[in-house]
């Protein structure tokens, strides 16, 4: 469950920082985990999202279903767009966590895609392993480069980002210019 790799997640920082929370403390931690501050470039790009009928956005997560609900529907910053997004897809039904393939299968079956549509879905994400993930599937990406470093992500050479954007109001323009 991803919940309990979070949980681990932060207690693996805190013992490598030396630092010890009660049991509350980080219960406390893990709820705030539901309701994260977005980057002030979300909503612009969720309502230029809202404002295309040909784009049909859903979550796809690692995280558990509860996990994503609570974000999308409790966060002071996504509930007012939770309409935006058609579905809330999660590993949770195949068991892999992306970039395994069947992750990426999951999805595409429960958008109604065939393995021969993977090109029609677009990922948009700021981790290079979801963008090569989605690559290897024939998947179009845009990475998120919010530092403006530049794809370094070597290890999978052939599996460049479709697009780079800086800011996720630029990703209807990028996809968008793809299809035409």
């Amino acid at each position: 469950d991803f919940s309990n790799i979070t949980r681990n997640a932060l207690l693996h920082a805190l013992a490598e920082n030396n630092k010890q929370l009660g049991d509350s403390e980080i219960a406390n931690l893990m709820t705030a985990y539901d309701s994260l501050s977005t980057f002030p470039d979300v909503k612009l790009a969720l309502d230029r999202i809202a404002a295309d009928p040909n784009i049909r956005a859903v979550v796809f997560s690692n995280g558990s279903k509860s996990m994503v609900s609570n974000s999308v529907l409790h966060s002071q910053d996504l509930a007012p767009h939770a309409k935006v997004f058609q579905d809330l897809i999660t590993v949770d039904e195949v068991q892999r966590y992306k970039p395994s393939r069947a992750s990426y299968q999951h999805l595409a079956q429960k958008v109604g895609k065939q393995p021969s549509e993977m090109n029609q879905l677009w990922l948009i994400s700021g981790n290079p392993f979801d963008v090569v993930g989605a690559r290897g599937m024939g998947m179009n990406a845009i990475w998120v480069d919010r530092a403006g470093r530049g794809w370094q992500d070597a290890a999978m050479p052939d599996l460049q980002p479709s697009a780079i954007v800086r800011s996720l109001e630029h990703i209807v323009d990028r996809i968008k210019r793809h299809r035409e």
